[in-house]
Protein backbone atom coordinates (compact mmCIF):
# COMPACT_ATOMS: atom_id res chain seq x y z
CA UNK A 1 0.00 0.00 0.00
CA UNK A 2 1.46 3.62 -0.62
CA UNK A 3 1.89 5.98 1.88
CA UNK A 4 -0.17 8.08 0.22
CA UNK A 5 -2.53 8.91 -3.23
CA UNK A 6 0.36 11.47 -3.90
CA UNK A 7 2.99 9.03 -4.49
CA UNK A 8 3.58 8.08 -8.58
CA UNK A 9 2.82 4.22 -9.06
CA UNK A 10 5.21 4.02 -11.91
CA UNK A 11 8.30 5.11 -9.77
CA UNK A 12 7.08 2.91 -6.86
CA UNK A 13 6.68 -0.44 -9.24
CA UNK A 14 9.81 0.21 -10.38
CA UNK A 15 11.81 0.75 -7.06
CA UNK A 16 9.49 -3.03 -5.59
CA UNK A 17 11.00 -4.74 -8.83
CA UNK A 18 14.64 -3.17 -7.93
CA UNK A 19 13.93 -4.56 -4.18
CA UNK A 20 13.26 -8.16 -4.72
CA UNK A 21 15.75 -10.60 -2.88
CA UNK A 22 17.61 -12.72 -5.39
CA UNK A 23 16.17 -15.24 -6.86
CA UNK A 24 12.10 -13.62 -6.36
CA UNK A 25 10.65 -12.05 -9.61
CA UNK A 26 7.46 -10.23 -10.16
CA UNK A 27 4.90 -11.87 -12.57
CA UNK A 28 2.70 -8.41 -13.39
CA UNK A 29 0.96 -6.19 -11.29
CA UNK A 30 -2.66 -5.25 -10.54
CA UNK A 31 -4.18 -1.77 -9.56
CA UNK A 32 -6.63 -1.67 -7.09
CA UNK A 33 -8.65 1.41 -5.93
CA UNK A 34 -8.89 1.66 -2.64
CA UNK A 35 -10.58 5.08 -1.27
CA UNK A 36 -10.05 8.80 -1.41
CA UNK A 37 -7.38 8.24 -4.50
CA UNK A 38 -5.57 6.09 -2.82
CA UNK A 39 -4.49 3.12 -5.70
CA UNK A 40 -3.16 0.02 -4.05
CA UNK A 41 -0.16 -2.12 -5.83
CA UNK A 42 -0.40 -5.91 -6.04
CA UNK A 43 2.27 -7.57 -7.31
CA UNK A 44 2.14 -11.00 -7.92
CA UNK A 45 5.81 -12.51 -6.91
CA UNK A 46 7.15 -15.93 -7.52
CA UNK A 47 9.78 -17.50 -5.15
CA UNK A 48 11.74 -20.09 -5.12
CA UNK A 49 11.06 -23.20 -2.89
CA UNK A 50 14.35 -23.12 -1.19
CA UNK A 51 13.81 -19.07 -0.41
CA UNK A 52 11.40 -20.81 2.70
CA UNK A 53 8.65 -18.43 2.35
CA UNK A 54 7.50 -15.00 1.69
CA UNK A 55 9.60 -12.74 4.49
CA UNK A 56 12.26 -11.97 2.49
CA UNK A 57 10.58 -10.67 -0.55
CA UNK A 58 7.73 -8.45 2.50
CA UNK A 59 10.94 -6.74 4.14
CA UNK A 60 12.36 -5.84 1.05
CA UNK A 61 9.00 -4.56 0.48
CA UNK A 62 8.66 -2.65 3.38
CA UNK A 63 11.37 -0.92 3.13
CA UNK A 64 10.71 0.66 0.13
CA UNK A 65 10.89 5.20 -0.37
CA UNK A 66 6.59 5.49 -0.63
CA UNK A 67 5.29 2.26 0.52
CA UNK A 68 2.87 2.20 4.10
CA UNK A 69 2.18 -1.58 4.20
CA UNK A 70 3.03 -4.80 3.05
CA UNK A 71 0.43 -7.99 3.45
CA UNK A 72 0.33 -11.58 1.49
CA UNK A 73 -2.81 -11.96 0.16
CA UNK A 74 -2.39 -15.74 -1.94
CA UNK A 75 0.40 -18.14 -1.40
CA UNK A 76 0.39 -21.17 -3.59
CA UNK A 77 3.32 -23.32 -5.75
CA UNK A 78 3.20 -23.28 -9.51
Amino acid sequence: MPQSPDVDLDALQERLEQSLPEGAKINGFERDEVAFGLVALLPTVIVPDEAGGTEAVEEAFGEVEGVESVSVENVGRV
